[in-house]
């Protein structure tokens, strides 16, 4: 049976995002590989309190920052994708990975 495999890519840095994605894409073509992707997602944004001094209500303004998403699917080439989701990424890439049954 074949599988479908979908991996998920997060980062703070969407040039280095958009960058690994691509590299992707372009080794899954070259290889014939169907992939389909990469599909963006809207950007979250994030925040974390920042805190002046241990006193209470001693704080500086939040810290924010955007989170970028992009999704891509792997139809049928098991090797590919274990490939691809064991490669090493940048430290600012996080990515995530499901394997499901068609």
């Amino acid at each position: 049976m074949p599988f479908v495999t979908k991996l998920t890519f997060e980062s703070g840095d969407r040039e280095v995002l958009d960058r690994v994605v691509t590299e992707i894409k372009e080794r899954a073509e070259r290889k014939g590989v169907e992939l389909k992707g990469p599909h963006p997602q809207p950007a979250t944004q994030v925040s974390a309190p920042q805190q002046k001094r241990l006193a209470p209500g001693d704080s500086f303004e939040s810290w924010s920052y955007s989170v970028y998403t992009r999704e891509i699917e792997i139809h049928a080439h098991e090797g590919f994708a274990r490939d691809v989701a064991g490669d090493d990424y940048p430290s600012s890439v996080h990515i995530e990975a499901s394997v499901e049954r068609t």
